[in-house]
């Protein structure tokens, strides 16, 4: 095997690895974070934030809003989403995405920070709440160029007031000096009310054994590569 060779494999388990990593999609990366993420007290967020230190870090509290809504059992809501989709060959196809979402904090004894929901996208990990069906059962609110026959599902994610919640994020001055955790840094802001051993096994979605896989390919590849290109340096200057 000469060193052309090695690099090409090592291009193509590279080029395998992405695409397995593409297949797990947004949330693995959201994972990887909510491991690897230092969490601080409220008030080392705050002081981060004033100091103008920018910093990705997590903080733990419970979530308080003055403005909640009730969802149909009577809890009180900061936050709800929900998300109409329609069977599209082996996946699912976004139709309708809504969220209803009001000021919230996140209080940890008497100091608390207000979070960023605005940004709040696949970072946010609940237990969600789905229903399936089939186009027909929406009525109206189904596309029009949807038939009847075409499996639909809709996905609900909430977040109460009374929820204690884990938020990643970069503490910063908001408009008006308010004090907010945000995405930032090239990351997501994420939230999860889950143990983190529970919302790592909810954003892995049962395909953990494909992330293994994607690592392994990625590192073999690189390695590979890298091995490839000595070698042919080698050669070259003996």
């Amino acid at each position: 095997m000469g060193p052309l060779l090695l690099v090409l494999l090592g291009g193509v388990a590279l080029g395998a690895g992405w695409l397995a990593m593409h297949r797990l999609g947004p949330r693995v990366r959201v994972g990887r974070i909510l491991a690897s993420t230092p969490v601080v007290s409220v008030a080392e967020a705050k002081a981060a934030a004033t100091a103008g230190h920018h910093r990705y870090v997590g903080v733990k509290g419970r979530i308080d809003s003055e403005q909640d809504f009730e969802d149909a059992a009577h809890r009180p809501l900061v936050l709800r989403r929900t998300r109409f989709e329609a069977r599209q060959g082996r996946g699912w196809r976004v139709f309708e995405d809504q969220k209803e979402l009001v000021p919230f904090e996140v209080r940890e004894g008497l100091d608390s920070i207000a979070v960023d929901g605005e940004v709040l996208e696949n970072g946010l990990v609940v237990v969600p709440r789905e229903s399936v069906g089939v186009a027909g059962d929406l009525g109206e609110r189904a596309p029009a160029d949807l038939p009847a026959s075409t499996p639909v599902r809709v996905i609900v994610e909430q977040l109460s007031a009374i929820d204690h919640a884990l938020v990643l994020g970069v503490p910063a001055v908001a408009g008006g000096g308010a004090l907010t955790l945000t995405a930032g840094l090239g990351r997501p802001l994420v939230l999860t009310n889950l143990e983190q051993p529970e919302a790592l096994r909810l954003l892995g979605g049962g395909r953990r054994a494909l992330g293994i896989v994607a690592g392994i390919l990625l590192a073999g590849g690189a390695i590979a590569v890298a091995a490839g290109a000595t070698w042919a340096v080698i050669e070259a200057l003996t």
